[in-house]
């Protein structure tokens, strides 16, 4: 499998850019556990385009997390334009647009999934921000905006003729949101056309490694992106591709990973903010599923201020995984 220049061989698979959670730390550690391609947390074009801080952040990458997409959204094509010429500026491999966000505050202002109902507005930026930049730009969208438009298929290949070069297909609606099972009947459909050149990269439900052989054997996509899947277990790129990375990882080694996460996110940003990044995947991490009367720690854990709390109330709990 190959976008553009970037070959991915056989089976590959990819972190989805999430918001608040693809920091830079977490996608070292995908990467390190056979993440064969991350992004960034999406990014606002007309957020960088006005020089916010808190964007231009996200645009840091590093040569370890290589290859590294940086994802932008927005409604404005000028803004789209140089939005992008900035990201390319940062040097990442490749350029991702969202058109698949359904949150409120993007798609109800007409930006990520919200372009799946200005059909000629997404094609219009698509076009321009491929002709303004030299890296391979792709797209990330839904099966449409509900169960009444599922346009994907013809879209698909609309955008194709755009010059993208790989497209990402969530198999679920906007109106779905993240609710129900994500469909991979239209994904599939996408990629048996016969029309279709580009890599076609399938996203929802993924969360094993019996997943994902579904994924690629019954639908034929190229490769498998895994996204809320991984929050809290950034190892299951080893899990999913039954890759061997040595002893399988106990549960201490799992804190020890999430430990480290906290590590880097704290020396890469700084002590409140790197302890922000990683709460949420401590929050969400299914190692501390079915500890008897965890609430109280769970709450003491999301409340710790300092590195030093955190770690002692991580270290309390790996002794009673281990009782």
């Amino acid at each position: 499998m190959k976008i553009g220049n970037i070959e991915f061989g056989q089976r590959p698979l990819f972190l989805a850019p999430m918001e608040d959670v693809t920091d830079i730390g977490f996608r070292m550690l995908c990467k390190r556990f056979g993440a064969a391609m991350v992004y960034t947390e999406f990014v606002s074009a007309e957020a960088l385009v006005r020089s916010v801080k808190s964007t231009m952040n996200k645009l840091t990458i590093c040569d370890e997390e290589r290859p590294v997409g940086i994802q932008i959204y927005g409604r404005d094509v000028d803004a789209m334009v140089e939005a992008a010429r900035m990201v390319e500026a940062a040097g990442p491999d490749l350029i991702d647009l969202n058109f698949g966000c359904p949150v409120k505050k993007v798609a109800g202002k007409g930006a990520g999934a919200g372009m799946l109902q200005n059909i000629p507005k997404m094609l219009e930026i698509t076009r321009k921000v491929v002709d303004a930049v030299r890296l391979p730009v792709t797209v990330k969208t839904r099966l449409g905006w509900d169960s009444g438009n599922l346009i994907i298929t013809e879209l698909a290949e609309r955008l194709q003729d755009c010059g993208i070069q790989a497209l990402t297909i969530h198999g679920r609606t906007r109106a779905q949101m993240y609710t129900g099972q994500a469909d991979w009947t239209l994904i599939g459909e996408v990629k048996r056309n016969p029309r279709i050149r580009i890599p076609i990269i399938g996203n929802g439900d993924i969360t094993s490694a019996e997943d994902a052989d579904n994924a690629f054997r019954q639908y034929g996509v190229d490769a498998v992106m895994i996204g809320r899947a991984t929050f809290g277990r950034p190892w299951i790129f080893g899990e999913v591709a039954e890759s061997s990375f040595g002893i399988p990882l106990t549960v201490s080694d799992k804190i020890d990973i999430l430990l480290e996460q906290l590590r880097i996110n704290v020396e890469r940003i700084d002590e409140y903010r790197g302890i922000l990044h990683t709460r949420r995947h401590l929050a969400a991490t299914p190692i501390f599923k079915g500890i008897p009367d965890f609430r109280q720690t769970r709450i003491a854990m999301l409340r710790a201020e300092t590195v030093e709390e955190l770690t002692e109330i991580l270290e309390r709990v790996r002794v009673q995984l281990m009782t």
